[in-house]
């Protein structure tokens, strides 16, 4: 997250830390090799993978770096980091070379990805590898209806965009893979999703994250009328099933790149 946005609700996001925690699982078990620098949790959120990444450390030091304080806050909890780092991870710069930077579902919030990403391999020491995920969900119901109805409901207001978005699988492949050992690949998660009292279960998902910055250009009474219709496409796009949950498909993009 970058520090222009409001705050995140560490309660909010940690309602789906199961399912939140297998594609950064995923990601870490496809880190092969590593630099001999430090390990840097680059967006790490409120330290979910802490202890993953302290067990791969191999004794390199671990940092993790965010702009909410708030999440700093449950990072701090975990107890799996030698340090924390407050700053805004776009403009983020490391104090010595990093044998590893590990950022999980983070760097979608940033744009300029032609730039941001040589700039991050430009920062690893020899042998360093940078491992991404990022949510390639945008095109899906999920995410682009909140979009359109934002836009159409209330054409007027600005910032009602959603993530900045991120490249074509292509143009990273064209982007970094002259720059070492390349690997890309995606991954389509069906999430169950359970009931809860009053929503519909991907809007629970979606709104603490993807729909934050749509949601909070808006006013209470304009986003109680987002919300119910996004609900209504919702029940239509994603039934609900008898015993309320959704089978929920989600899309990830993952790569790995090692110099």
């Amino acid at each position: 997250m970058n520090a222009k946005t409001a705050d995140w609700s560490p309660g909010a996001y940690n309602r789906f830390r199961d399912l939140r925690l297998r594609p950064a699982m995923d990601l870490l078990n496809a880190v092969g090799q590593m630099g001999a620098g430090d390990i840097v949790d680059l967006g790490c959120g409120n330290g979910q993978m802490a202890g993953a990444l302290a067990s791969r450390s191999g004794g390199r030091p671990l940092i993790g770096v965010d702009a909410s304080p708030a999440m700093l806050d449950k990072a701090r909890q975990a107890k799996g980091y030698d340090s924390l780092q407050q700053a805004d991870i776009g403009e983020w710069h490391p104090r010595r070379a990093p044998g590893l930077i590990f950022s999980n579902a983070a760097l979608h919030w940033l744009d300029d990805h032609e730039k941001l990403m040589p700039r991050l391999v430009s920062m690893l020491g020899k042998g360093g590898t940078l491992a991404v995920q990022l949510p390639h969900q945008n095109n899906a119901p999920s995410h682009r209806v909140w979009l359109t109805l934002a836009e159409e409901l209330f054409p007027e207001q600005s910032g009602t965009q959603g993530t900045p978005g991120v490249l074509t699988p292509i143009e990273y492949d064209e982007l970094l893979a002259p720059k070492g050992r390349f690997r890309m690949w995606e991954t389509e998660y069906y999430q169950r999703l359970t009931a809860e009292a009053g929503s519909h279960p991907v809007r629970r998902y979606t709104e603490s994250t993807y729909a934050r910055p749509i949601l909070a250009a808006l006013d209470a009474k304009q986003r109680k009328k987002l919300i119910k219709r996004y609900e209504d496409v919702m029940h239509s796009a994603y039934p609900v099933r008898a015993d309320g949950s959704v089978l929920f498909p989600f899309r990830r993009l993952f790569f790995t790149l090692t110099v």
